[in-house]
């Protein structure tokens, strides 16, 4: 179980860290109002599956990327769109398929991909009255120390830390699937049809984490064990776009609504894919070649980094938990303001830590619903107003 949790972490941690890398130089290099304006309504949703087909980004890295487009303005279909699209494709996923599986495979898996973002973006617009509109969304903090390499690391380590707890448990969850479902119990079920095939990749891809490039050798042995190579769409369509921590950031930050339209869109996509892909073109050639997902030093480090990570955000919300139930000394003096512009948790630590770090605070409470900032000790309202603001937040 500790070898597969290690290797769960080494295959996902660098591809987390280049999402979270790429959300904050979107957010730090764009134009503060470029997202809110293009990413909307229904040509929005295709110029960011446009973005994201070629994006080498796997699941769990699109969704720092993906939840910091939402953040910075774009659409809830534009965003959902970019998250469906992109893991399952990027340029790598695409040579490695064509070498493994064919070019006709290949080809076939980019359209799927293309289809089924625009389908789940263009669904949620219809969905989604927060979305409905393309007037752009006012960016909520627009001071000039958020689009500096500050800024853009901070909201890269935003959008991870406000899905530290569904990461967790995905990253436990696949590696008890690969520790106590391992890949040679596959190959009892090569020579059946293309119906239970592709009910056992749907069962098996869905929760754990699937690495669009490292799973194409895997998908490539099990059709030449036997499997219909439709499975293999199956497998590498579902897999890269659904894991347990990717479900639990778009319910997190979309909600239960979008999150059905996320899963009926991926897994109906990937089964009528399959279908046709079987029955157009079949097969394919099969390539000969074999591939090897890199892992080395820098998935060794970057493991280690996204552990400490995890670990340092668990603190900090056990930390804020203890700070919410902590009340004010007797006759301490409390000062409470209504706050504009936090979007996040991660907007609530930030404001958190700028009011403890002033003289005379000797407790702050920072509420995202619904929007309050309260301190007690020695402190005078107007110097709370301007950390308030100085934080890029606004009081009402």
């Amino acid at each position: 179980m500790i070898q597969n949790l290690w290797m769960v972490m080494t295959d996902l941690a660098p591809w987390l860290i280049l999402g979270a890398a790429i959300a904050g130089l979107l957010h730090g290099l764009l134009p503060s109002d470029f997202i809110s304006r293009h990413l909307r309504g229904r040509g929005g949703v295709l110029k960011a599956v446009a973005l994201g087909v070629p994006m080498p980004l796997c699941s769990c890295g699109v969704i720092p990327a993906g939840l910091g487009l939402k953040k910075d303005g774009a659409s809830d279909g534009a965003s959902v769109g970019f998250l469906i699209s992109t893991p399952q494709t990027g340029v790598d996923s695409i040579l490695v398929s064509a070498s493994f599986l064919g070019w006709p495979f290949a080809l076939f898996k980019v359209l799927a991909a293309l289809v089924t973002g625009l389908l789940g973006g263009w669904l949620t617009e219809l969905g989604s009255s927060e979305s409905s509109s393309t007037e752009a969304r006012p960016v909520a903090a627009s001071n000039d120390e958020l689009k500096g390499i500050r800024g853009m690391v901070e909201h890269g380590l935003d959008t991870v830390r406000s899905i530290w707890g569904w990461l967790a448990i995905g990253i436990f969850v696949s590696a008890a699937i690969s520790t106590w479902l391992p890949p040679e119990l596959l190959r009892d079920f090569s020579g059946t049809g293309l119906v239970l095939g592709v009910g056992l990749m749907l069962l098996i891809s869905m929760p754990l984490y699937v690495c669009a490039t490292a799973s194409v050798p895997i998908a490539a042995a099990l059709v030449m064990q036997g499997l219909p190579a439709g499975t293999a769409m199956v497998f590498l369509m579902a897999g890269p776009a659904t894991n347990l921590a990717t479900m639990g950031a778009v319910l997190q930050g979309f909600g239960k609504k979008v999150l059905a339209i996320y899963l009926v869109v991926i897994i109906a996509g990937s089964v009528i894919a399959a279908f046709v892909f079987d029955a157009v073109i079949g097969a394919g050639p099969m390539g000969h070649g074999s591939h090897e997902h890199e892992g080395g030093l820098i998935a060794v480090v970057s493991a280690i980094l996204i552990t400490g990570a995890l670990f340092w955000f668990a603190f900090e919300d056990v930390r804020y938990w203890w700070q919410r139930r902590a009340e004010p000394a007797a006759g301490a003096k409390v000062l409470e303001l209504q706050v504009e512009g936090m979007t996040c948790m991660g907007c609530v630590r930030k404001l958190t830590g700028r009011l403890e770090a002033m003289d005379g605070v000797e407790v702050a409470v920072v509420e995202l619903e619904p929007g309050s900032a309260r301190v007690s000790g020695e402190i005078e309202l107007e110097d709370l107003k301007a950390a308030v603001i100085a934080s890029g937040f606004r009081v009402s």
